[in-house]
């Protein structure tokens, strides 16, 4: 939540709980969201509930309000344009505005448009998860005259439709000479007449539509008094005076920066690699300024013959010699990519056959990669095609079913489809949020280009950015771009250079590296570590070095979480900048540094919880031969102990630790073990878990406010496991199992009890304690004050006549019913349970006594 009111970002300088209880939890707003904006969509196996990021909710609002005004009787039918920039939500945003618009219109019908099948299948199948909530189930146009029957309706539906669909019939066909002919079209009839209808439009620009005229007057000659709104990722340009003309001025903008600053999407950065290939010269592509043009059209108007500009640019392209430079440079690329960040890539050509050609390069460099089964294989063309294409195309053609199966695989992280070659389809509407590299080698320019590149910029795990590789030279049409953007209003940029992750990671390395010339805060130890060091010792040393390290490390002040944090940082940025030079030089440090971090989370994370290593992260280490290998280190390994064989806690474990040489290093694995200790006894018994806690506690305390050294709080830490031990003898010594213990021990809360008293009465009173708990105890008694009450009775019943001390009943009651709320699940167990019919109830389950 960054803004309250939708029209303001949160100043960072607020607190993020004031935006949210002003903002979202504003009651108008939070019974807003319950009822318009919350979805739930079947995955495979599991549910997902869906709720609105603040820009979905804030321009959903706006457009249904800028709507109801352009559907008015005065209204002048242009609802206006939502900017949100690739990846942050613009389907799901349009599914949250039809749900609304729905109730707020009075059962309109919403027209659904989009300029190409694939994404008009993408789309409806978000509408179509989403029936709940738009209240009707959104139907596809398969054809002119399905649309015409979907359209002539007096109110309601959701129709999804192509701009195709609205072209009139060719009514008369003039040859013009030269064998050339003009087609005349007719007019689209008029299928309703009623304002209450409202073209939603998928990326709405002049550009998209290259007949963006033609679309606007047959839309109007078929819905005269429709209204328009357009939902776009990328901005229109000053120039496309149609767009506007059509749709209106931006209702929402959502751009880059904010995208980025907020977590919904992540940075671009862009690596050109055209000079890295080594071409000759008369194979380095020379894109003409007019390729836009030659190419706009290929999808609208079928498989025209090419001009010859065209021609030549694809077939330098295409060259074979070229081809193979590049698919080695690719496989390279993504391998050493894929050491470090897991994921996936796609590859985009600027023709069918160079896609089919481009996958046989790769396919000879590692045949391992294909396989003819849709459902195996590294590596798949994704594309369109007919009985009719050539032999070699033949076995990349898939029907829609098939391509949508390919697909799912792309999308999902865990399979081993791991790249795609593509031409056209994917390069907008498609979302997978592994995919870190795009591999460009086709001309794009303007939202082309914007839409194509955002493929990268889906937020998954630890991914820090998505990086774009230039092949064929679009440096120029980015920077064309970025100048439209920002002429438009929006901040930040498409793309960085990967210059900048390589600085940033280097001033990441930098910060790591000084660490190791830190002064210790125990003045005894000595100033500074030599890391480089490791990489000339031998095997054997190499193994241990990571120990000592570590224990330099948590020898510094706040060493461990500034340690840790800054490695994570590094490492992510140096997933984004692999493969830059800069990577090569400092990849066994990092591997080092990785090392190391692993040691000092694997001694010092509380049993139970998962480690960075443990947790399943896009990150890799990366580690050379030289250093040990990644994998779960035992923590007595790792601070150099042989593992015990009896208790963690026995004498001579502890003798061990106190004559460890890396104290700092002894002094957080026996923090560790004793937490686990106190943790295990939390479950069990109350009072000797408070107690020994603040005995850690303490001797932590004045370890990190310098009253004690290192020795010495290992010293403090040795005296409490003796203590923690010493405990565990009583309880044997006493007879008693460790329910009966831990009562035993909420007695022993009062001194004047056990001088009183004495061990055996106490012992006895424990025992009485569990037995009148464990019979009062039923299903549910733990938050059933009646049944507590009862028990609380039977508690001071025992005391009274055991003579324990009346001005500490009181204390020790609460104490016994906190301790057998700890045990309730222990205390209750052994009991069995009989169903039983009566008057009053259908079913009764009651313990038998």
């Amino acid at each position: 939540m960054k803004s309250i009111d939708g029209q303001v970002v949160a100043d960072d300088d607020i607190p993020q709980m004031e935006v949210m209880a002003k903002g979202m939890l504003n009651k108008s707003v939070l019974i807003d969201l319950i009822r318009h904006f919350i979805l739930f969509h079947q995955n495979k196996d599991e549910i997902i509930k869906i709720v609105p990021r603040y820009h979905q909710y804030f321009a959903v609002n706006k457009a249904v309000i800028t709507t109801t005004k352009a559907t008015a009787n005065n209204g002048d039918q242009r609802a206006g344009v939502v900017w949100h920039t690739q990846g942050s939500g613009k389907s799901l945003t349009m599914v949250f505005y039809a749900g609304k618009l729905v109730l707020g219109l009075n059962n309109p019908t919403l027209v659904v448009l989009t300029d190409r099948n694939d994404l008009d299948d993408q789309l409806f199948d978000t509408f179509s998860l989403s029936q709940d909530l738009l209240r009707q189930t959104p139907v596809q146009a398969e054809n002119r005259d399905h649309l015409k029957a979907l359209l002539s309706v007096t109110s309601g539906g959701i129709v999804f439709t192509t701009i195709q669909k609205f072209l009139p019939e060719i009514e008369e066909r003039i040859e013009t000479g030269d064998g050339k002919f003009k087609n005349i079209k007719g007019q689209f009839e008029e299928l309703s007449d009623r304002r209450n209808i409202v073209v939603i439009a998928d990326e709405a620009h002049r550009s998209q539509y290259d007949f963006m005229d033609g679309f606007a007057k047959h839309m109007r000659d078929a819905l005269a008094n429709a209204s328009f709104i357009g939902f776009t990722g990328t901005p229109i340009e000053n120039t496309d005076k149609n767009t506007q003309a059509v749709f209106g001025d931006y209702i929402d903008v959502y751009d880059i920066q904010q995208a980025v600053e907020d977590g919904a999407t992540v940075r671009i950065y862009y690596e050109n690699r055209l000079a890295k290939i080594k071409l000759k010269d008369d194979e380095i592509p020379r894109i003409d300024a007019d390729f836009e043009e030659l190419t706009e059209n290929e999808e609208l108007t079928g498989r025209q013959k090419l001009k010859a500009k065209w021609a030549r640019l694809e077939a330098i392209v295409g060259n074979e010699h070229r081809l193979e430079l590049i698919a080695a440079d690719i496989i390279q690329h993504f391998e050493s990519r894929n050491a470090v960040l897991d994921g996936k890539a796609m590859i985009v050509c600027m023709s069918r056959r160079i896609c089919v050609d481009l996958y046989a390069a790769i396919e000879k460099i590692r045949p391992e990669w294909h396989s003819d089964d849709d459902s195996e294989g590294v590596i798949k063309v994704v594309m369109t095609g007919s009985s009719s294409d050539p032999l070699p195309f033949q076995r990349h053609i898939r029907n829609k079913l098939k391509r949508k199966a390919v697909g799912d695989r792309l999308k999902d992280p865990k399979d081993k489809l791991k790249l795609a070659i593509v031409r056209d389809m994917w390069l907008t509407g498609f979302d997978a949020p592994s995919m870190h590299t795009l591999y460009i080698d086709k001309p794009m320019k303007g939202h082309n280009l914007m839409q194509a590149i955002a493929r990268v910029n889906r937020v998954y795990k630890d991914k820090e950015g998505g990086l774009v590789v230039d092949y064929i030279g679009i440096a120029t049409d980015l920077k064309k771009a970025l100048s439209v953007y920002t002429e438009s209003g929006g901040k930040g940029k498409p793309a960085f250079d990967q210059e900048e992750a390589a600085s940033v990671m280097m001033g990441k390395y930098e910060i790591v590296a000084q660490m190791f010339s830190e002064r210790p805060v125990d003045p005894t130890q000595s100033v500074g570590l030599d890391y480089m060091s490791f990489f000339s010792l031998t095997a054997k040393e190499k193994l241990y070095f990571p120990i000592k390290a570590a224990n330099y490390i948590l020898g510094l002040d706040n060493g461990k979480d500034r340690f840790v944090n800054s490695v994570s940082a590094l490492s992510k940025s140096f997933a984004i900048s692999v493969p830059h030079p800069y990577t090569v030089e400092i990849r066994d440090e990092v591997g080092l540094f990785q090392a190391i971090k692993a040691r000092i989370v694997k001694v010092t994370q509380p049993t139970g919880t998962k480690t960075d290593e443990e947790l399943e992260t896009a990150i890799k280490q990366i580690l050379s031969d030289a250093i040990v290998s990644d994998e779960v280190v035992d923590i007595f390994d790792a601070a150099g102990l042989k593992k015990p064989d009896i208790s963690i806690l026995s004498d001579e474990f502890l003798a061990e630790v106190k004559g460890m040489e890396h104290k700092n290093l002894a002094l957080e694995l026996l923090k560790k073990l004793l937490n686990d200790e106190i943790k295990t006894r939390q479950k069990t018994n109350l009072v000797e878990s408070k107690k020994f806690s603040a005995m850690l506690e303490q001797a932590v305390k004045n370890y990190q406010n310098n009253l004690i050294t290192s020795a010495q709080v290992i010293e403090e830490m040795i005296r409490l496991a003796k203590d923690i031990k010493e405990a565990d003898r009583k309880g044997v010594d006493l007879g008693l199992d460790f329910r009966e213990y831990a009562f035993y021990s909420a007695l022993e809360v009062s001194n004047s009890a056990v001088a009183i008293l004495g061990d055996e009465v106490l012992r006895h009173i424990a025992r009485e304690l569990v037995d009148t708990v464990r019979r009062n105890t039923s299903i549910d008694w733990t938050v059933r004050e009646n049944v507590q009450a009862k028990m609380r009775i039977a508690v001071k019943k025992i005391l009274r006549k055991h003579g324990y001390p009346p001005d500490m009943e009181l204390k020790a009651t609460e104490t016994v019913i906190e301790q057998a709320k700890l045990l309730a699940d222990q205390l209750s167990e052994a009991k069995e349970y009989n169903i039983r019919f009566d008057d009053e109830t259908s079913l009764a389950a009651e313990p038998e006594n």
